[in-house]
């Protein structure tokens, strides 16, 4: 065939049909997209996280409950149940069958984890029977730098002296806070920092062990193979220590429906952490755990009348402000900030009548707490009453 035949041969197909890139009938279905923002998983789990901790406050403090391991130990169990009715009815956790767990790792890996997450809990607890919740989230600031540390001493990140002295901002924010507690007790602040040391070697562990693809687990699956071990160390110790002098006059004390609901807040805690991992990302993990301790310090104001000094005040905003920077990195604030500036002069262009009420709300709320938590710190031991009577005797009231 010569040249010009082999040209008219390759000429007669069509120049004009193109072939499809995508065929339609072949193009899978796009999943429908979540109907419920991710602001709503964000308030639940600020919900439950506070939940917890102003719960717990209330069984062991306001109602004499002062046996923090027995509490511990229930809520671990009740875990344990409820971890197992949903493995079984459920598909919540259905990610523990992409786990290799046998008795080996179990011993050699879960049980070291579950020892040291059982003495977080029982310091954390035990805390509470001395401190008040505002202070306690101030100590817990320390936390960054207690697992940057653990870190080290255990060989899961290099050492870094560039990143210490990042993290040393937050332990001279936190010592300032400490400076100015007004019910500064050691044995409680001895508790709290022996708490946030053992919960740095947990997470330290649990790295370590979720460096292995096959091992990585959510928390709920976590939970499920966790509970049962920390349950029974937080018994064993229970048993000799508290339960000799538990009565059911304590138990009745708090009521078994509150105790119900304690411990379901403890579990929905674990869950509402699942969700909020999954539809959100790491910096705004980051930032609903600044703002969920913030809002727990006000909470503790207002509900538990907890005073808070200036030089608190002053320290924990240090102390945050380090946790922020350590966590996320000055770049990584910048563009965040920047892009925050632009949504708030949106917003006003928007909503300028919504603008304005938020900015007095805001105001509002920043006025009450300097003068419903920080003004009767200012006239310490000065009794109101005495100038009150004294007014009252000059216009001839009686007092």
């Amino acid at each position: 065939m010569g040249v010009e035949e082999k040209s008219r041969a390759s000429g007669d197909s069509p120049r004009d049909a193109v072939l499809p890139t995508v065929n339609p009938e072949a193009q899978k279905a796009q999943p429908p997209k979540s109907a419920i923002h991710p602001a709503f998983y964000v308030s639940i789990w600020i919900a439950m996280s506070s939940s917890v901790i102003l719960f717990n406050k209330w069984i062991l403090s306001a109602k004499g409950f002062d046996f923090p391991v027995v509490l511990t130990t229930y809520h671990l169990a009740f875990s344990t149940i409820m971890t197992q009715i949903l493995a079984r009815y459920t598909t919540l956790l259905d990610g523990r069958k992409t786990v290799k767990m046998t008795g080996k790792v179990y011993l050699r890996a879960i049980v070291p984890i579950g020892f040291f997450f059982s003495l977080s809990l029982i310091c954390g607890n035990l805390t509470y029977l001395y401190l008040s919740v505002s202070f306690i989230q101030m100590l817990k600031a320390t936390t960054p730098v207690a697992v940057l540390l653990s870190g080290w001493a255990l060989g899961v990140s290099q050492i870094n002296m560039r990143v210490f002295l990042n993290v040393s901002v937050i332990v001279v924010g936190v010592v300032i806070a400490s400076y100015g507690e007004l019910e500064f007790v050691w044995l409680g602040v001895i508790l709290q920092i022996a708490g946030v040391a053992f919960e740095a070697l947990r997470l330290t562990m649990v790295q370590r062990l979720l460096s292995s693809a096959e091992f990585k687990m959510d928390p709920l699956v976590s939970l499920y193979y966790f509970a049962p071990i920390c349950a029974l160390m937080n018994g064993v110790i229970a048993l000799f220590w508290e339960v000799p002098r538990l009565t059911m006059a304590d138990v009745d004390r708090v009521g078994l429906f509150y105790f119900f609901l304690n411990g379901l807040c403890a579990f929905g805690l674990n869950v509402s952490v699942v969700f909020l991992i999954g539809k959100t990302s790491s910096l705004v993990l980051t930032l609903c755990g600044v703002l969920k301790d913030v809002l727990l310090v006000v909470a503790s104001m207002v509900i538990y009348g907890s005073q808070v000094t200036l030089t608190q005040f002053f320290g924990y905003s240090i102390a945050l402000g380090g946790m922020v920077y350590y966590k996320l990195g000055a770049e990584t604030i910048k563009s965040y900030a920047g892009e925050a500036g632009r949504q708030w002069a949106d917003f006003g262009n928007r909503r300028p009548v919504l603008r304005r009420i938020s900015i007095i709300l805001l105001s509002v709320f920043v006025v009450f707490s300097l003068l419903g938590g920080f003004a009767p710190n200012y006239a310490a031991g000065i009794d109101p009453t005495e100038y009150l009577n004294e007014a009252k005797s000059k216009i001839g009231m009686s007092a």
